[in-house]
């Protein structure tokens, strides 16, 4: 079983930066790719990010402004999110995934957090 729990989330105004991460604990989580979706309120889950072996992947949305990445030892997964901007406001997820390799990655969804909330005021 694999368990996931985010941190690093906050209110901040546009313009501003948070870090999320993600530490990853149980026997397989090392066999999965992780990826960041995030989900405002009314609306559906969107995916952000994933990282596999070094691949990333990021949606069309935040391409630019934020980077997924792993700690040297390959555990905790990050999420730098910069040039924050009011609709990237969502409660966040670190996710176990079992195929990153396409942009439908949330369907191979087998293991996700309990959320980090992010708040950006205008």
């Amino acid at each position: 079983q694999v368990q996931l729990v985010e941190s690093g989330g906050g209110s901040v105004q546009a313009g501003g930066s948070l870090r999320l991460s993600c530490a990853p604990s149980g026997s397989s989580y090392s066999d999965y790719c992780m990826g960041w979706l995030r989900q405002a309120p009314g609306k559906g889950r969107e995916g952000v990010a994933t990282f596999s072996y070094g691949n990333t992947y990021y949606a069309d949305s935040v391409k630019g402004r934020f980077t997924v990445s792993k700690d040297s030892a390959g555990n905790t997964l990050y999420l730098q999110m910069n040039g924050l901007k009011p609709e990237d406001s969502a409660m966040y997820y670190c996710a176990a995934v079992r195929y990153c390799g396409g942009s439908d990655w949330l369907r191979y969804i087998e293991h996700s957090g309990p959320g980090t909330l992010v708040t950006v005021s205008s």
